[in-house]
């Protein structure tokens, strides 16, 4: 289990992942998300993840070139969009990433969501960039049991990490147990429910019996359950 921002988990190709991350879901691009990105470092964070449909990765990569930070020492994950499915048209998407984020490579890649008919094709180009280099880590979000295992027919590489909505309201137990069992690392977006649980009693009264946040206590289930937890913040 993590006890630090710069904790690393070890994922099945050997890459190393932190445990905790800031995610930039619809940040506005520009001041607010390299802000964002530049205080959340500085505060030591070492996750950033942002995606194609955010529509701000410029702003995250001025963010990271601001903090100052070696590029090396930072885990960036970005995503192909659903109008993006197809070979092709993934490669182009991701060499628009690349350009908009202002890097060389991305530590993980992910596809957003499991368009019928298009994502097996779709891994296909990011297997191709994992062969190149241009990507350390290649991966999916919003996949459930059904969508992996179609995808293993297909796949040479296995994706490290299946990025879900995942909190103590949606535990996904059965997904989680068949990720473990693959060796796939579970990640969570919108991991405090987008502030609707943190008013219930049960985490209040956590909360004040351990001198924490209802959001710490929500985020120390993710994290005691090996889960990489992503909130998003634009309060530095």
């Amino acid at each position: 289990m993590i006890t630090s921002l710069q904790d690393r988990v070890q994922l099945h190709n050997g890459v190393t992942m932190p445990g905790f991350g800031l995610g930039v879901y619809k940040v506005e691009n520009g001041k607010t998300t390299i802000e964002s990105v530049r205080a959340a470092i500085e505060h030591g964070y070492r996750l950033i993840d942002t995606a194609s449909y955010y529509e701000n990765e410029e702003g995250v990569g001025i963010g990271v070139k601001e903090s100052g930070v070696p590029r090396e020492e930072l885990f960036i994950t970005t995503k192909v969009w659903n109008d993006q499915h197809g070979y092709d048209n993934t490669l182009r998407a991701f060499d628009d990433s690349l350009k908009k984020l202002g890097m060389d490579y991305v530590d993980l890649y992910l596809i957003h969501w499991p368009v019928t008919g298009k994502f097996p094709e779709t891994w296909k180009a990011l297997e191709r960039l994992y062969d190149e280099g241009v990507v350390r880590a290649i991966g999916v979000s919003n996949f459930h049991v059904h969508h992996l295992e179609k995808l293993f027919v297909r796949a040479n590489e296995k994706p490290v990490v299946n990025q879900v909505e995942c909190h103590p309201h949606l535990t996904q137990e059965e997904l989680r147990a068949f990720c473990e069992k693959e060796n796939i690392q579970m990640e969570a977006w919108s991991p405090l429910k987008k502030a609707r649980i943190l008013d219930l009693p049960l985490f209040v009264e956590l909360g004040e019996k351990y001198g924490k946040t209802p959001a710490q206590i929500i985020l120390r289930w993710h994290v005691q359950n090996n889960i990489i937890p992503i909130p998003k913040s634009t309060k530095p």
